[in-house]
């Protein structure tokens, strides 16, 4: 069991409960030290009283902060509690936000919210519930590890998940870290190819087709070096130039090799069925489909039958097995 990183009370209005959170996410491979090249002396980071050269332990350390070049406030562990008596156990909701309006620039650290009891199951589930069905997040702040946090709780994998934000004021705005990009005119020709590649290149999210090559190549790598084995590198693929000197044919030709045909441009839409957007057309393609029969939809990969789900509307199919996501499509379809 992973250990606790955070235990409070989740609170909105007269509503609390008991919270623990837990880390969403952990990184994979082989764990790496440093040496001094030629030897096993390994390199090592200590604690040091730079005055006295000793080793310092974490309870004898506290925290500085700096006002002028060389002078120093103490921070002991005390003085940063009071600043937030309560907040330090609290995660207080503040409001409720579409669950799909924060960008992913925004977003630190995931983490997984658990009931810290049984009584605090009922509570847990009905706000679980409430924001599956409204398809908005919780808006919430909290102290932890000496700061404050804003936080967006939502429906996860039959869970409440918990992200912690990044302040407005610690959000760079693309002009003060890249220089500018010049203006360009894009032509509908353009516009309708790209669209057309990103048509034949869409799929679902599936998070199990995705592989770290990178971390497998390396374990390979270090059990192939363990054993006294020849190691031989994979191929490094040609590098590609940076800009495109001609963008249409460059489309036209990715596109040919995506569909495995002739690529060419579309028609200029029509004022009305531009102003459906992809969505609209996308419907409408999807009803010219011949619904699958039983005998198709057992021969269906879960990949395809997640497409299939999107299209129909299925409720909660990411979260769905491939049995379950079977008899949803079946169960829609002969709705």
């Amino acid at each position: 069991m992973v250990s606790t990183v955070w235990r409070g009370t989740l609170t909105v209005g007269l509503l609390s409960l008991g919270v623990s959170l837990y880390s969403a996410r952990e990184r994979h491979g082989p764990t790496m030290h440093q040496f001094v090249r030629g030897t096993d002396h390994r390199v090592r980071y200590r604690k040091v009283d730079e005055e006295t050269g000793k080793d310092v332990s974490s309870r004898d350390i506290v925290k500085g902060a700096k006002v002028d070049s060389d002078e120093y406030v103490i921070l002991e562990p005390e003085d940063l509690a009071g600043l937030a008596p309560g907040k330090s156990r609290s995660m207080e909701i503040t409001g409720f936000v579409p669950a799909d309006s924060v960008d992913p620039v925004w977003y630190s650290n995931a983490y997984f919210l658990s009931p810290q009891d049984q009584s605090a199951a009922k509570p847990y589930r009905l706000l679980c519930a409430v924001l599956e069905r409204t398809g908005r997040a919780a808006l919430a702040t909290m102290v932890m590890r000496d700061r404050e946090h804003l936080v967006l709780v939502g429906p996860q994998q039959g869970v409440l998940a918990a992200s912690t934000l990044f302040w407005p004021d610690e959000i760079r705005a693309p002009s003060d870290v890249m220089p500018p990009i010049a203006d360009a005119t894009i032509s509908e020709r353009d516009l309708g190819l790209a669209e057309q590649l990103v048509e034949a290149m869409a799929e679902d999210w599936d998070p199990e087709q995705h592989e770290d090559v990178y971390q497998k190549r390396l374990q390979e790598l270090i059990e192939a070096k363990s054993a006294g084995r020849t190691v031989r590198h994979a191929e490094e693929r040609p590098a590609q130039e940076g800009t495109v000197v001609e963008l249409t044919d460059a489309l036209r030709k990715t596109l040919k090799e995506r569909k495995g045909g002739r690529a060419r441009a579309p028609e200029p839409r029509r004022s009305e069925e531009s102003a459906k957007g992809p969505a609209a057309r996308g419907a409408r393609r999807s009803k010219k489909k011949a619904e699958p029969s039983e005998e198709d939809l057992a021969g269906m990969t879960k990949k395809e039958l997640l497409r299939r789900a999107q299209e129909l509307d299925v409720p909660g199919r990411s979260k769905m097995s491939r049995e379950d996501l079977e008899s949803a499509v079946r169960e829609r379809i002969s709705a």
